[in-house]
């Protein structure tokens, strides 16, 4: 529990002042991020993500990667420019050259072929600029990704991957670089077949594309429309989503930003207080994170205004 705050005050707030509490004195970057949400930064919080930035270019190997796995390098850059970093300057340029340069390597999600990988257009002729997270004969999987979500299969955790670092890709203006684009292509594509929530994607897999396409620029409004209407449909009444992680979803529908999400956030704001301990978390998963998607998802549905969308 952040130092400060009393069990007894985070026991009494409502949800979303239990979550101003528990980030009031963190210096990390959900804090700074969730202060900032909340209209709330304080003092030094500008000092502390410079410092942050410094402190994690600093921690790169020589090749820019950071140790552990390629979700660990991928989300770096996406804590870099959460945090105000310009993908112009080191180290966050660093970063991102080991990210880009993952495309166009063995071990890609839809390598080979088959007769029925071909007859679904999910093997190497249809989907193509994907990111290679790990070798081909490298087991990669489980892979669990910084908002908590686990992904125990092998070719699920290649696909998350690539949708992770292809959000990085276009988060940092890489929207013209050809295999950027055709990873974008790939993936509205295999939108297409998407009308299900049980088919042959898994609905956690559909929302690790929308998540990327929400970064995509306008011309990808209408797949990104339509995505979160298929998500908004497949909701329980009880604001959860059957097979899919609440707070992935909830991640993905806050940075698409389409009036259909707005209404399943809206829906999923009593689970999520329901699911909050007395010091403002939601578990020991991914904990800081999760807080901070409960937040802004809170905030979003207090509000009742879209939010910004990702950035392009």
């Amino acid at each position: 529990m952040p130092a400060g705050n009393s069990p007894v005050a985070l026991s009494r707030a409502s949800p979303l002042d239990r979550l101003a509490l528990y980030f009031a004195g963190e210096p990390t970057r959900q804090g700074i991020l969730a202060r900032a949400a909340l209209g709330r930064p304080a003092h030094g919080d500008a000092e502390l993500a410079r410092r942050w930035i410094e402190r994690s270019g600093a921690e790169l190997r020589s090749d820019g990667s950071a140790r552990g796995t390629s979700v660990t390098t991928i989300w770096r850059a996406h804590e870099m420019l959460d945090l105000g970093a310009s993908p112009d300057a080191a180290p966050l340029d660093r970063v991102l050259r080991w990210v880009l340069e993952l495309q166009g390597r063995p071990g890609a999600f839809g390598e080979g072929c088959d007769r029925e990988r071909h007859g679904r257009r999910l093997c190497e002729h249809f989907v193509l600029g994907f990111f290679a997270p790990a070798p081909p004969l490298q087991r990669l999987a489980p892979v669990t990704l910084p908002n908590g979500k686990i992904y125990r299969a092998e070719s699920a955790a290649r696909f998350a991957s690539s949708c992770l670092a292809l959000r990085a890709a276009l988060r940092s203006g890489h929207r013209d670089r050809r295999v950027v684009r055709q990873h974008v292509t790939s993936l509205v594509c295999l939108a297409d077949q998407w009308t299900t929530w049980t088919g042959y994607f898994s609905p956690d897999l559909i929302i690790a594309a929308l998540h990327a396409l929400a970064h995509a620029g306008p011309e990808r409004g209408e797949v990104v429309e339509r995505l979160s209407s298929l998500a908004a449909a497949h909701q329980d009444r009880d604001g959860l989503w059957p097979n899919a992680d609440l707070f992935h979803v909830l991640d993905a529908l806050l940075a698409a930003g389409t009036q259909a999400g707005l209404a399943a956030v809206r829906r999923a704001v009593p689970a999520l207080a329901a699911r909050q301990r007395p010091d403002g978390a939601f578990g020991t998963t991914a904990q800081q994170e999760r807080a901070l998607i409960a937040l802004r998802a809170m905030r979003w549905a207090h509000e009742g205004q879209e939010p910004r969308r990702a950035p392009s």
